[in-house]
């Protein structure tokens, strides 16, 4: 009957995954539904396979005896989640002692690290309490305007907590690398993830001046990882016009989901119902 349970969740998240497409919209509505769709299939596993190891290698439910096998895949999964999550946390803790190495400059009221590059990079690099790193060819390159539009993003990165929550999205992209869609739904969350940003910023500097900056930063080639970090051009070229289409037309403030759209991430809980049920 377990094996059933991990089955069935199996093919609902599989379903769930397989009905993407990309669609154009409102900020708001795009993010509500590829953020569904990303985490709701693996809840459904994970959440089913906490029930198995709950219910444990013997019993009955439902009239079906229950077996081990079961119980072994669930552990098994379970510690692959574990292990991914230690991996990623070291390799982010690595980034994070790799930014702190950087000198302490002084850009007006904020401070950053400064990265001894000619690349062009400005980005939020930690957990919850992100430093900002800017790159030492950022700052020869721009003028103080461009500067100035640059920070305001990287600031909105910082005001959404994007790192803390990118770092627990990016555990469920490695976990469920194999599930469809995976890779197209995580492009599509950092593309909603920048644009928001830009939004935040372009409600305090001109949008143009953040659109050209844009260009200017996405075109040079990534210098740090992705893992606990926010830059400016994490979206990559692909996005570009996209965001810059975002920036040229008249600003407005982003809208948070609203609370009723998280109501549907409570039907991942479901198979620990079958707990009850269990003997």
């Amino acid at each position: 009957m377990h094996l059933i349970m991990i089955l069935n969740a199996l093919a609902v998240a599989w379903w769930l995954r397989s009905s993407w497409s990309q669609h154009q919209g409102n900020w708001s509505l795009r993010w509500g539904r590829s953020l569904f769709l990303f985490l709701f299939p693996p809840l459904l596993i994970f959440m089913t396979a906490i029930a198995v190891l709950f219910m444990g290698p013997q019993g009955q439910m439902g009239g079906m005896y229950t077996g081990s096998i079961s119980y072994v895949v669930a552990l098994i999964y379970l510690a692959f989640f574990a292990i991914l999550c230690i991996k990623l946390a070291f390799q982010g803790w690595q980034s994070v002692e790799s930014a702190r190495n950087c000198p302490l400059v002084n850009l007006g009221d904020k401070r950053a690290r400064l990265l001894q590059t000619g690349a062009l990079f400005a980005g939020q690099i930690g957990f919850w309490q992100p430093e900002l790193v800017i790159s030492q060819g950022l700052l020869q390159t721009l003028s103080p305007r461009h500067l100035e539009s640059v920070l305001a993003h990287e600031q909105g990165h910082h005001y959404y907590r994007d790192t803390f929550w990118f770092f627990w999205l990016g555990w469920v992209r490695s976990c469920t690398a194999w599930l469809p869609n995976t890779e197209p739904l995580w492009e599509e969350l950092l593309a909603l993830r920048e644009l928001r940003a830009d939004g935040y910023a372009a409600l305090q500097v001109d949008p143009l001046v953040l659109a050209e900056s844009l260009l200017l930063v996405v075109s040079s080639s990534p210098v740090l990882s992705e893992i606990c970090c926010a830059a400016l051009g994490s979206s990559g070229a692909d996005r570009l016009e996209q965001r810059i289409e975002a920036l040229l037309a008249p600003p407005k403030a982003t809208q948070e989901p609203q609370l009723q759209s998280w109501h549907g991430f409570l039907l991942a809980l479901l198979p620990l119902v079958a707990v009850i049920f269990h003997s």
